[in-house]
């Protein structure tokens, strides 16, 4: 039986251990961290804390199962992918349940990753059976030209405690779905719903060492253990825009492969013509989504200087209606940031707002509980300020006013990151000339919802390379052979 606060209808999906080769193992030196509950600091679980030795064993089971692995053919990697995604689906309170108790976003958000993570399963199962080679014309007559793609190898995702679910069938599904296997270094924060997520797989049929599951609390150990691995071909990672650069620092020496979805700093324009209502549903959604947790959180607002005023009173008439506490409890909508390190930052940023001439327009009556950041509204804000420049992770929406469509491109391009924009306007010649004019890997028009398993997903600039999702996913797991032979014998 399991000591969790609600009642798992599959209590196997609660695991402590380590998922490697098909088996739940202890770390060999018998070590483990703690799991903690972000709303009430309460101790969940022993998680197995595994070092160097194994994952060295982990890589060589991922190695030996590399080669039966790239041998099944799509359709049977397709079909064990899709009974695992249904298996999520049947599980999917179960699952959403246990996100919620090692993150703390409230149960329905928690419910919509699961099914959201999902699609990314489903959605690779079918790109498995269409990878696609070329025959190219040759300009010898004896000559055939011939392009075939073949699984990089061993691959390692290392995810981020925010979608400790999403984030991981994200990488891995492709992946799968490629003929690699797998590595997984979820986040210290939130191991649970990753190894869950094995639970279900195993049941699925996938093979033992095709997925591993590798829980650390020494993340730069795991690190560079893995960027220096020559039996490893590929990573995967999300997170800061910091760590992304020590991987691809650390990971030359091997010339490995990088996916890198960084850091971001999300512009939302809302232009004078645009529908304010929309633009209010719009911000509540891409603004105050898992407490603003989210790399793709409107991170900036630049709102037009004949509407301001009215943008922002409707956007704290809407956040007055907004309820914060525990993720468990009905109606809530924000929970707890993921910890103390989250609080101090965010009040930081916030500080400093003020201390530069930003006013604090709107704020939520203060929650009992410390973990919890209610909703606040900032107003003048400027460029200069650390909020403009950096991702506040947190509830805080940072108003910025411009005059014209120029002055908003310049304000919003003004970031070292380029992940996520949104822009509200009902202009469609601007809606072209702003949207082409963004330095940003995605833009929503008239949207704060971006994310689809069939979009490929993904930035510029410093918030990293490579795209996860849609069609062009699967190709971040591929590696081109080209063939040419001779038939003139």
């Amino acid at each position: 039986m399991n000591s969790l606060p609600f009642p798992l209808q599959n209590e196997e999906l609660f695991q402590q251990q380590a998922y490697v080769q098909g088996k739940w193992v202890h770390a060999e030196q018998l070590k483990t961290f703690p799991v903690y509950n972000p709303f009430n600091k309460e101790k969940i679980a022993e998680v197995s804390d595994l070092s160097v030795s194994d994952f060295e064993n982990a890589v060589q089971a991922a190695s030996e199962a590399f080669s039966i692995w790239s041998q099944y053919t799509s359709f049977n990697r397709s079909h064990i992918l899709q009974k695992w995604h249904d298996l999520i689906l049947k599980n999917e309170n179960d699952l959403a349940g246990l996100l919620t108790l090692e993150q703390g976003k409230p149960f329905p958000e928690a419910l919509g990753e699961i099914r959201y993570g999902a699609s990314f399963i489903a959605w690779f199962a079918g790109e498995a059976m269409r990878i696609y080679g070329d025959q190219i014309p040759s300009p010898d007559a004896t000559k055939r030209i011939a392009v075939l793609k073949q699984p990089i190898g061993v691959v390692v995702a290392i995810t981020p405690w925010n979608f400790p679910n999403a984030m991981i069938t994200r990488k891995i599904a492709p992946a799968l779905a490629a003929g690699c296997t797998v590595l997984v270094k979820p986040a210290e924060d939130t191991p649970l719903s990753a190894l869950a997520l094995a639970v279900l797989a195993h049941q699925a049929g996938m093979p033992a060492g095709v997925l591993n599951i590798l829980p650390t609390s020494n993340p730069v150990e795991a690190g560079d253990f893995f960027c220096q691995h020559k039996q490893i071909q590929k990573i995967s990672f999300t997170g800061s825009t910091r760590t992304g650069k020590y991987l691809m620092e650390k990971g030359a020496g091997t010339l490995k492969k990088l996916s890198l979805e960084l850091g971001g700093n999300a512009p939302f324009l809302v232009f004078e013509d645009a529908h304010l209502d929309d633009a209010i549903q719009g911000a509540i959604i891409s603004k105050y989504r898992n407490a603003g947790q989210t790399c793709v959180c409107t991170n900036r607002f630049l709102i037009h200087t004949s509407i301001a005023n009215a943008f922002s009173q409707k956007l704290a008439e809407a956040l007055d209606k907004m309820h914060i506490g525990n993720g468990f409890q009905e109606g809530v909508q924000i929970g707890p940031l993921i910890n103390e390190a989250a609080i101090h930052k965010v009040h930081s940023l916030m500080n400093d707002a003020v201390a530069k001439g930003a006013k604090i327009y709107y704020s939520q009556k203060k929650s009992e509980n410390d973990m919890i950041f209610p909703p606040v509204i900032l107003t003048g804000v400027t460029p200069e300020m650390e909020l403009s420049k950096e991702e506040i992770f947190g509830p805080v929406s940072a108003i910025t006013t411009f005059t014209t469509e120029e002055e908003a491109i310049l304000l919003a391009n003004n970031t070292a990151y380029g992940l996520a924009s949104y822009v509200y306007t009902r202009d469609n010649a601007r809606i072209h000339r702003v949207t082409e004019a963004l330095q940003f890997g995605m833009v929503g028009v008239n949207t704060g919802v971006i994310s689809y398993a069939s979009a490929p997903f993904g930035g510029i600039k410093e918030s990293g390379f490579g795209r996860e999702g849609s069609k062009y996913g699967i190709d971040e797991y591929l590696v081109l052979k080209y063939i040419c032979t001779d038939i003139s014998h």
